[in-house]
């Protein structure tokens, strides 16, 4: 693969990552900033994008290729699938409550994703909902979408 190529894909890479900063910022702004003492709705989210305009800008700047660049092989559909999975735990918590797509999203990425023993993905799966139920839902008095009720 020709370097003109490369610093061309790294340059569309940050532009797409600037666009998006830069459309989420105009969202943002008309959600109201508010004031530093009284902030509103879209001060955090602008911020972030603000943030994401400027490394994508960084990027752009300095997107020439340093040998370093991973090629795209069939360990990288990884990404892809944790990518979906997490469309998919977002899609169902709210459907099916945050039990059971927790510990099936922990499955999946212990196991299938980082080829962790049954042992150690059972453990963590159901440990860290256990956790989060705990401190969430019974300490915190918070209202996420569950099925188990203590």
């Amino acid at each position: 693969m020709s370097t003109s190529y490369e610093r061309k894909q790294n340059i569309v890479a940050a532009a797409i990552l600037l666009g998006v900063g830069i459309v989420a910022a105009i969202a943002s702004w008309q959600l109201g900033v508010g004031e530093p003492a009284d902030p509103g709705p879209g001060l955090w989210p602008l911020i972030v994008s603000v943030g994401l305009v400027v490394f994508a800008a960084v990027l752009v700047v300095r997107s020439h290729p340093t040998g370093a660049e991973e090629r795209f092989s069939r360990d990288s559909l990884v990404v892809v699938g944790a990518v979906l999975s997490l469309l998919a735990y977002a899609f169902l918590f709210e459907r099916v409550g945050f039990e059971i797509p927790t510990i099936a999203l922990l499955v999946l990425w212990l196991k299938g994703f980082g080829r962790e023993s049954w042992k150690v993905t059972a453990t963590v799966s159901v440990g860290a909902t256990a956790v989060v139920y705990l401190l969430f839902i019974t300490g915190l008095d918070m209202s996420l979408p569950h099925i188990v009720h203590l």
